[in-house]
């Protein structure tokens, strides 16, 4: 059988993407863009039949990009957002999205208790005050995380995770998400936010959720924990409650722009914890997304039915013909 186009998009040099995909065998041939840039990504399209996506969203499949892949079949993001890509365009072309969901739900709700547990007994305020050779043990006000009121925003297999790991630190947990789940806790989306004393946020970001948490509308003196995407909560008004006092800290591991431009005033407000969108980055977690990626794609080659799959299109990808051109 004639291999089948793969177009690796991950920021890894060529030849890890290759080493990485070697278990795919001679069924693929492996290329990837002239370079990192939207005009290198339109000019090798047209010949894909297979996208493995790029998960820092640079080299997105929009509604253009879908229209110069004519025999795209099959797109694999290796992460769980899927942040730029088109899934009304490339539902309409017939091409499967799928992502690796729940490959990184244990180390990011990890990070969400970690980042809680970090806020509630102020141990960056204590690590910076005992290095400036103050000894303030009356002086940070730190707070058990045992009892507090959770609030969890999108329930997916990381939603779920923190609820478990939350509720085994003896906290009240309540979720907010937009697909009715039997689990109880549900909440709605403005009694959560305006009643949890930890909000935590691990939504995936689209239209619908764009700018869906106000920070104004929390309980005074609650904090944020942000782990989903910085979009999903308004950064100016969360730098407004914070300045003002009203929150009492937040937990960032993703911002509108990143990496964090120089000069933006999170940097410079205090009670902010900030992570460079890693709190999924784990050896296990790698492992795993490693290991979702190559069966999907295994799958496809196979026509097999892949998982995951996030747009209502045929989860058994089918071959098009090399002479395919755009309707």
């Amino acid at each position: 059988m004639t291999p089948w186009n793969l177009l690796a998009l991950p920021p890894l040099p060529e030849e890890v993407l290759r080493s990485l995909l070697a278990p795919l065998g001679d069924r693929v041939d492996v290329r990837v863009p002239a370079a990192r840039e939207r005009a290198a990504l339109l000019d090798a399209l047209p010949d894909a039949e297979i996208v493995l996506g790029d998960w820092t969203g640079l080299l997105a499949l929009d509604a253009e990009a879908v229209a110069a892949a004519p025999r795209l079949a099959f797109v694999q993001q290796p992460s769980v957002g899927v942040d730029g890509h088109d899934l009304t365009a490339l539902t309409a072309a017939g091409v499967p999205l799928a992502n690796t969901a729940g490959v990184s739900a244990v180390a990011v709700s990890e990070w969400c208790v970690a980042a809680a547990l970090s806020l509630t007994r102020r141990l960056a305020a204590a690590d910076a005050a005992v290095r400036a050779g103050e000894w303030p043990q009356q002086g940070l006000q730190p707070r058990e995380l045992h009892g507090q009121r959770v609030g969890i925003v999108g329930f997916g297999p990381i939603g779920v995770s923190c609820a478990r790991l939350f509720r085994a630190f003896g906290c009240q947990v309540s979720y907010w998400t937009r697909t009715p789940r039997d689990e109880p806790g549900h909440t709605d989306l403005e009694t959560l936010v305006a009643t949890s004393d930890v909000l935590v946020v691990v939504i995936a970001l689209s239209d619908e959720t764009r700018g869906l948490i106000d920070p104004a509308r929390m309980k005074p003196g609650a904090l944020l924990v942000n782990a989903a995407r910085g979009g999903v909560v308004d950064q100016a008004a969360l730098v407004a409650a914070l300045r003002a006092g009203r929150l009492g800290g937040a937990a960032l591991d993703v911002f509108e722009t990143e990496p964090l431009p120089a000069g933006d005033p999170l940097r410079e407000v205090a009670g902010v914890l900030l992570s460079p969108h890693a709190a999924g980055v784990t050896p296990e977690s790698t492992g795993r997304l490693l290991a979702a990626t190559l069966d999907n794609l295994g799958a496809a080659l196979d026509g097999r039915e892949v998982a995951n799959v996030l747009n209502s299109v045929s989860p058994v990808v089918r071959r098009k013909p090399a002479d395919s051109a755009p309707s």
